[in-house]
């Protein structure tokens, strides 16, 4: 029996709440993960897991274990990261983010990152919600706007710039708003992932401007909105990055350029740790210099 595999799959079975999500992550069958469990459990004696229609449930004993377990796991990680340089950066790195930023400012840079650290590979997951990155088993989160988890380190890396923005043809239909106040005789597309939902937030010369907005299409995917927009169905904030060379090329405007929706930070999200490896800071540093050079995800200066 290898006991540390055993271990590992104990952990992350307890952590997802699921023996066969803990089996691929690894890589391996339901049954094999348990079979390290019922291996566990015979090895010391006792048992560690009851189970219920909806929850693995720990025994006493298997919440003193647990902890033991996390230590033990962590203290071989960190050994084992203590020698790694950056020039070493090895290993799956697990990274979760937005989906239309995943697509659009994420996935194009990695073919660089991956040719500087060739042993490194990316498991990336992308979802328009703030995934559990303990029970999904994420090495490193990019995540836009504040977030008030304590349990986790953040690291601002970047800027999400925002315009207010719709397609000529709409502009042409419906006229052009002069002041965010005219904005509630439109038809507003609204993204619903937000926390303000239709509340949308200007910088003012008297300060901030809250308007509240209607439209009819609302949305908690950022694809969608940028679909919608681009079908000339109404007016939508949204990050300029998700619209730059649209702009650029005519198809849409920018409208309300003395009123700048107020912009959101961009941080790399991880677990509070002794220690993290090699890969993570890696990523790190490549996507706050990658962000540098880039006007609509840049942070320097600001």
């Amino acid at each position: 029996m290898d006991r540390l595999a055993c271990m590992q799959s104990f952990v992350r079975a307890i952590e997802m709440n699921s023996f066969s999500a803990a089996a691929r992550e690894q890589q391996t069958t339901q049954p094999t993960i348990s079979k390290q469990i019922a291996a566990l459990e015979k090895y010391l004696g006792v048992r560690l897991i009851t189970r219920s229609t909806t929850k693995l449930n720990l025994t006493e004993e298997g919440k003193q274990y647990y902890q033991y377990c996390q230590q033990i796991l962590e203290t071989v990680a960190e050994a084992e990261a203590s020698l790694e340089g950056k020039e070493k950066a090895v290993g799956t790195l697990r990274l979760g983010c937005s989906v239309l930023f995943g697509e659009m400012q994420i996935v194009p840079r990695l073919s660089l990152f991956i040719a500087r650290y060739p042993q490194v590979k990316i498991d990336l997951m992308m979802a328009d919600y703030f995934v559990d990155m303990v029970q999904e088993g994420l090495d490193l989160a990019i995540r836009i706007g504040n977030h008030q988890d304590k349990a986790l380190i953040s690291e601002r890396i970047g800027i999400t710039r925002r315009v207010t923005v719709a397609s000529t043809s709409y502009f042409e239909k419906s006229g052009e708003p002069k002041t965010p106040e005219e904005l509630t005789r439109h038809n507003c597309i609204v993204y619903t992932s937000l926390s303000t939902i239709n509340e949308w937030h200007f910088h003012g010369k008297n300060g901030v401007i809250a308007i509240n907005v209607k439209g009819s299409f609302q949305t908690n995917s950022s694809v969608a909105v940028r679909a919608a927009v681009l079908s000339d169905l109404g007016i939508a904030i949204a990050p300029i990055w998700m619209f730059g060379d649209d702009i650029y090329q005519g198809n849409l405007k920018v409208v309300l350029q003395d009123y700048q929706p107020v912009p959101f930070p961009i941080y790399a999200v991880y677990r509070r740790s002794r220690f993290y490896p090699a890969k993570v800071h890696c990523f790190i540093d490549f996507l706050r210099e990658e962000f540098k050079l880039d006007p609509w995800v840049s942070d320097y200066g600001v």
